[in-house]
């Protein structure tokens, strides 16, 4: 299916308190967005933090997103596990929650084959009514989506997409290729959204964009009007600020940058840490330099 998902989409991050999730502080986050022009929350995703939440705590941020959004932008929940029962049913809870789409990662640590991706997928896509799209992020999962298997992941008829975020444009130029017109493609790296966008992307799914949402509409609102001249003036102004939110793993740089903003962003869950402080200062000058003020 193509039509999905087009424009800017962001990679939510989750806020905690010492108790868990501080959902006052997430709503503050989704208001931000939206007000942004922000066209779709990708909560749960690799931002989000999941991978150190409890069920309880994912279901909990999934109801209250889809509440607080109520239909005025699309939210789509992260779910994946290396465990393809799993992943199925985690994509029917997304659903019943609410979901528009569900984002789900590769299997991670099991390193499975291309055929392993199909069953897999297949399962996940059968699970559920809603569009799904796949996540690849090789650098995270040990998996990489060959583009001939999401050549064939494509005619499945709820499979939306493909959030690429292998970091290899010889690759996703031959993914957009093959799924042309049967599916679509995200960037789901900051740095390559520009070219993603010219090689025919229709969505970005960025961390940056939890700092600066409407620099990053206004990237891919350029990008899709076939306006690059304005999309790499746009893009000028991203580089730096993307540049410091993957200093570090993400999403240490930009939960920092959230807090610089005056957000209850807090720190991420151990066993990541807080932003080193040699990259306090260049973060702060790269938010500045998009136009928005550090409080903080």
């Amino acid at each position: 299916m193509t039509g999905f998902l087009k424009g800017s989409a962001t990679a939510m991050i989750t806020p905690f308190a010492r108790d868990g999730v501080d959902f006052d502080a997430f709503g503050e986050m989704i208001e931000y967005q939206i007000e942004n022009g922000t066209d779709a929350l990708v909560v749960l995703g690799t931002t989000g933090e999941p991978a150190t939440m409890t069920e309880t705590e994912k279901e909990a941020l999934m109801r209250f997103a889809a509440e607080r959004v109520a239909g005025r932008i699309k939210v789509i929940f992260g779910t994946g596990s290396n465990c393809t029962e799993s992943a199925a049913e985690a994509g029917k809870r997304a659903e019943s929650l609410g979901a528009d789409g569900i984002l789900a990662v590769t299997p991670y640590y099991n390193k499975c084959t291309q055929k392993g991706l199909e069953d897999y997928y297949g399962a996940v896509c059968s699970a559920v009514k809603i569009p799904v799209i796949c996540y690849n992020v090789p650098s995270r999962t040990g998996v990489n989506i060959a583009p001939a298997t999401m050549a064939r992941l494509a005619e499945i008829p709820n499979m939306a997409g493909i959030k690429e975020a292998s970091g290899n444009m010889t690759q996703v130029m031959e993914t957009a290729r093959l799924i042309r017109g049967k599916c679509d493609l995200y960037s789901g790296e900051d740095a390559l959204n520009l070219p993603i966008l010219a090689a025919g992307g229709s969505a970005v799914i960025s961390v940056v964009s939890n700092i600066a949402p409407a620099l990053v509409k206004e990237l891919c609102r350029a990008a899709l009007n076939n306006d690059f001249t304005r999309a790499n003036a746009v893009n000028d102004r991203l580089l730096p600020l993307t540049k410091t939110c993957f200093a570090e793993v993400n999403p240490i740089p930009v939960k920092a940058g959230m807090n610089f903003l005056g957000f209850r962003a807090g720190a991420p869950r151990s066993p990541l840490t807080v932003l080193s402080e040699e990259y306090i200062q260049p973060l702060k000058n790269a938010i500045t330099e998009c136009g928005l003020e550090v409080v903080q």
